[in-house]
């Protein structure tokens, strides 16, 4: 059985999205698609090309890559430019350092091998390295990867370099701007909020900001907030990808190792140990998983009504509860007790044994809970 057999995952990246998915469709996840954002084409982003061009005029007296293939479009672009001889010989002067390994990689590859970079691929450990030789008075030219006009995904990162007294000069690599409004996206992020799914990913600060932004647009701000603190996991590519939502009081987990492939293996390891429960009910194995449910190994799709009800009697295993007590767990506004009767029908259908929930006359129904069965 995959390990993500039963469960819905989104996924909001913007590159790479297609690998993502396959990663998680091969754990056995059910995906749902749609892009956060959209980029900006390096060849058409004029910010860049002036901030190239004033630090070709004005050499920093240091250099921050954060990102690997942020630093490397940059050069790229320098080069469609035809300035990337100057660009690499103005930043050949200054100090170089970088936030990670990828990041490393790029500056070697430009030509500009690296002073040093931490291990840990730590933000902060990187402005302590700088602070400790003193960098008051010191221009510093910092790569910012999926950077906005008025939004950066390193906040904290930037105003400790100024509070150090130095110069920052952001050098937006990979902007982007939100979506169309009305399409794909805004229905993810709907049934996101409605917790029609167990964990959405975030591969890059700025689709999380974007996705906080269409909330709003949408009127779903608290509903997307409620469901991502409550059934809906967000998985994050790391800690600067989760640092929108961790400021929101969002819980968020994240693999050792910023990529796809760690991201995915996360996924897969840690959604079924918080969205799972196990028992053995009229001889069957019942594994409850998110928004499906595996029966001796055969995963059964149930409708959101049904899933409702079988975590209601799972939550008191063998326990009779009230129809009314169960017409309170329905999603909508169901008021009509007959709601119950219905979806008990349906559930006993999808589980393909209607001795698995057992009425109790005039009083409700039960999960049929063997004698020897220790509920997981």
């Amino acid at each position: 059985m995959p390990s993500l057999a039963g469960y819905r995952v989104a996924v909001t990246a913007a590159r790479r999205a297609d690998e993502l998915c396959a990663l998680l469709r091969r754990h056995g996840a059910t995906v749902g698609q749609a892009a956060a954002i959209t980029m900006v084409a390096l060849s058409d982003d004029d910010e860049l090309h002036c901030n190239t061009e004033a630090l070709i005029a004005g050499p920093p007296d240091i250099v921050i890559a954060t990102t690997g293939i942020g630093f490397g479009g940059w050069i790229a672009a320098a080069d469609g430019w035809q300035l990337v001889n100057q660009l690499t010989k103005a930043l050949s002067g200054a100090r170089v350092v970088a936030r990670g390994a990828k990041a490393v990689g790029a500056l070697r590859a430009a030509g500009l091998p690296e002073e040093w970079f931490p291990k840990t691929e730590s933000s902060r450990e990187l402005v302590q390295y700088l602070r400790q030789s003193g960098i008051a008075g010191c221009r510093i030219a910092v790569q910012l990867h999926g950077a906005t006009d008025d939004w950066d995904p390193f906040p904290e990162f930037l105003d400790e370099l100024r509070y150090a007294g130095a110069e920052v000069v952001p050098i937006r690599v990979y902007r982007w701007k939100p979506v169309p409004a009305g399409g794909e996206f805004d229905e993810l992020i709907t049934e996101i909020a409605q917790r029609q799914f167990d964990a959405v990913s975030f591969t890059s600060a700025p689709a999380v900001a974007a996705t906080l932004m269409r909330a709003g647009d949408l009127g779903i701000s608290d509903q997307l907030l409620n469901a991502l603190r409550a059934d809906v996991r967000a998985m994050c590519m790391g800690p600067v990808t989760a640092q929108p939502l961790v400021r929101l009081g969002v819980a968020t987990s994240s693999p050792e190792r910023m990529r796809l492939a760690a991201l995915a293996k996360h996924i897969a390891e840690q959604l079924p140990a918080i969205r799972s429960r196990t028992l053995q009910a009229a001889g069957h194995r019942i594994e409850i998983r998110g928004s499906s449910v595996v029966v001796d190994g055969t995963v059964r799709s149930l409708s959101p009504a049904a899933m409702a009800i079988l975590r209601g009697l799972a939550h008191r295993p063998g326990v009779v509860v009230a129809r009314a007590e169960l017409l309170q767990t329905l999603p909508g506004s169901a008021s009509d007790p007959h709601a119950v009767d219905t979806a008990v029908l349906r559930l006993r259908k999808a589980l393909g044994d209607k001795s698995i929930i057992a009425t109790v006359v005039k009083r409700g129904y039960r999960l049929a809970i063997d004698e020897s069965s220790d509920a997981a």
